[in-house]
Parts: structure tokens; sequence; C-alpha cells
């Protein structure tokens, strides 16, 4: 038997199931619902590294692969990937499992760069591990 390290797999900040009514006219799941996941994982990776609130400022590198739909199983995995004085940038993927596949499929990808809060919602240095 293998040990828990080991058999462990990357493990998604978000997992979900989008639900009809986030359905676009193509039948879709619309984009700005994947957006938003994606935003909420960010920010949970992001709060996670700091410590504390952060405030989403930017999104970059935005990339649309394939379409997510209706019973697609949607993961969103996170990562760091830059940090700065104020800011500190998350690498976020999403990927589907579909019925009957094996295998995840990656459908968006992108930067969100968020910045580190005060009390008073003021952007505050980043303390570096």
């Amino acid at each position: 038997m293998s040990s828990p390290e080991k058999s462990c797999k990357r493990q998604p900040t978000i997992r979900t199931i989008p639900n009809i009514s986030n359905l676009n006219s193509n039948g879709h799941i619309f984009g700005g619902w994947i957006l938003a996941q994606m935003d909420s994982a960010g920010g949970v990776e992001a709060i996670r590294y700091v410590g504390g609130p952060v405030a989403t400022v930017a999104v970059e590198a935005m990339k649309f692969h394939a379409p997510v739909l209706p019973g697609d199983w949607l993961s969103v995995y996170t990562e760091v990937a830059r940090v700065g004085t104020t800011s500190i940038t998350i690498k976020i993927e999403v990927t589907v499992m579909r019925q009957g596949e094996e295998e995840e499929i990656t459908v968006t990808e992108g930067d969100y760069i968020f910045v580190a809060l005060d009390e008073n919602h003021r952007p505050k240095k980043i303390e570096q591990p």
C-alpha cells in the first residue's frame, strides 16, 4: 500500500456542478458564471497566502479552450504564480469531468491579480514567508 502523500493528486480549490439556470443561449454554461467561480477560488488561494482580506484588481491571460456543458463536474485549481509588494497573482485552471469520460478536460485558464487589504480597505504590504 502506498503512503497518503504519494497517492494524493492535486486537489481543486472549488468543485461544483453548474445548474441549468447557468446556461447561455448556446446551451453551454455562461462564461460569466465560470469567471465568478475562478474569482472565488483565486480569492480563497490569495487569502490563504496573505492571511487576510484581498480584492480582485485584474484578470490577465484569460483563455477559454472548450465549453462547459450541463452535467459537467467543474473543478477550479489554483496556485500562487507571483507575489509582489501588495499584490498576488494566482494562476487558475478550470477543468471538467464529462459524463462517460475518464480524463479531466481543461476548459478555461487565466491569471487573477489580487491586492492585500488593510482594515481601511487600502492596499497593504504582503509579508513574505
